[in-house]
């Protein structure tokens, strides 16, 4: 990589958006703002509405009401300059490690070699260019969702959805990416929209961390993450993440997310 691409990444503006499925309102008239390069994470009980407002930031289903604009352009068809990961890695198990991430560059017409080549220092730069030509099956579960990533950034989009990326992981594994994740968004700054139900990781990853009620899905606190970078694997050597953390837990307890 040659340092931060700090142009190639885009805002996202949600204003009062609604989204309704018949009679049950998932999404209710949420408003939110995230600048182009920030890292903002999402937080709330299951059901909430995390994933449905992230479908609905990448174009894929349609708001009910409300508008979302990505760096200022109203969206009305799903978005192309995207990379998206989730929990299931959903590599194809005939296609070697590299072959799934190039499937990608393939589908977009991307000239192959310099795709190619940036595959390659994606491998490296996440720790997993000895199992190049690997297929999934002969990958650990960290290394699948590592694929699963560099998949998503061949392109060089502007903006990362990522949805409970590290959620089937054990606790070693997911410190462990978290921390390539981070040291990688360091140096291509792309705006992230993360999804998450654990508190270590928003707060260890996010410059904001975005909390959620219950449904139907509101936006309940916003809390501006300050702690120096490159992070720590252990946050709680600073006091200020168990103020983060508190923060959260307090919150969850008013809404009966957490009993007392």
């Amino acid at each position: 990589m040659n340092g931060p691409d700090t142009k190639n990444a885009a805002s996202i503006h949600a204003f009062e958006v609604t989204k309704q499925f018949g009679t049950f309102t998932a999404v209710d008239h949420l408003s939110l703002d995230i600048k182009s390069g920030e890292f903002v994470s999402l937080i709330g009980p299951s059901g909430c509405g995390k994933s449905t407002f992230m479908l609905m930031a990448a174009g894929l289903i349609p708001a009910s009401s409300g508008e979302i604009n990505v760096d200022g352009r109203a969206l009305s068809d799903p978005l192309t300059d995207i990379g998206i990961v989730f929990q299931d890695h959903l590599l194809l198990e005939f296609r070697t490690a590299i072959d799934n991430v190039m499937l990608q560059a393939e589908i977009r017409g991307l000239p192959l070699d310099p795709a190619r080549k940036r595959a390659e220092e994606l491998f490296e730069r996440l720790g997993i260019a000895h199992a190049i030509n690997r297929y999934p099956k002969q990958l650990s579960g960290g290394m699948r969702q590592r694929v699963a990533i560099a998949r998503a950034l061949i392109h060089n989009p502007s903006i990362l959805m990522m949805d409970e990326p590290f959620g089937a992981l054990d606790a070693i594994t997911r410190t462990q990416i978290r921390h390539d994740l981070e040291l990688l968004w360091l140096d291509t700054r792309k705006t992230v929209l993360f999804i998450t139900h654990s508190l270590e990781e928003a707060i260890s990853l996010s410059d904001r961390v975005i909390v959620m009620s219950p449904t139907p899905g509101r936006i309940v606190d916003d809390i501006q993450i300050d702690l120096p970078r490159p992070r720590p694997a252990h946050l709680g050597d600073y006091p200020s993440f168990n103020v983060y953390a508190d923060r959260i837990h307090d919150t969850f307890k008013k809404f009966g997310i957490l009993k007392h």
